[in-house]
């Protein structure tokens, strides 16, 4: 049977798909484009036409991971709602303990980040992203009233260090740490950076 003609923007995805699949199954360093051509039936040309090298395969398939998670954040934050319920429902959605998916490829990513540039300045970015939603929304609920916090950057900063803190304990060593006792750190960080009880 032939293969059906997929255009560009098709293509891309499919073999942006098929590299995350590779990548949590081999590890990002492991991974070679020939893998990824194989889980298709394609040849590693059609890989190196759309791509070019492996890191930049890498670093847009990270950045495509990455979309569908952006996107349910910005719904959450973009509900008619209090800013003290929208920002808890992100927060404990992208808390390890929550939805969010992924934990274990974004470790790795970061990793090798620190030697690949290309895969460095997306995660650089995305990381952008998270803290300025986080940051906007907790900036609306000071405006509202509803928070005190003097500076929602810095807060944004450190709510989301603490969940990545987290997702390593809990992805990297199992047992070390109980789900249930991170997401109760989480609610009481959270609670306490915008200044209310934590049943609020």
């Amino acid at each position: 049977m032939a293969r059906v003609r997929l255009s560009v923007a098709e293509r891309r995805e499919e073999l942006l798909r098929a590299a995350i699949e590779q990548i949590e199954a081999r590890g990002v360093a492991a991974v070679r484009i020939a893998d990824v051509a194989s889980a298709l039936g394609v040849s590693n040309a059609l890989v190196l036409y759309h791509f070019s090298t492996k890191e930049k395969l890498v670093a847009a398939a990270f950045a495509y991971a990455a979309e569908d998670d952006l996107a349910h954040l910005r719904r959450l934050l973009g509900r008619r709602t209090s800013a003290w319920r929208r920002l808890r429902a992100a927060v404990r959605w992208y808390a390890p303990t929550g939805q969010a998916k992924g934990w274990r490829l974004w470790i790795e990513g970061w990793a090798v980040a620190l030697r690949e540039p290309a895969l460095r300045d997306v995660a650089k970015q995305l990381d952008r992203q998270w803290k300025a939603a986080i940051a906007e929304v907790i900036t609306e609920g000071v405006a509202a009233g509803e928070f005190r916090c003097p500076d929602p950057a810095a807060t944004a900063l450190r709510l989301t260090a603490l969940l990545d803190g987290l997702a390593v304990q809990l992805t990297s060593y199992p047992g070390a740490l109980s789900r249930a006792r991170a997401q109760e750190w989480v609610d009481e960080a959270l609670a306490r950076e915008v200044g209310l009880e934590q049943d609020g």
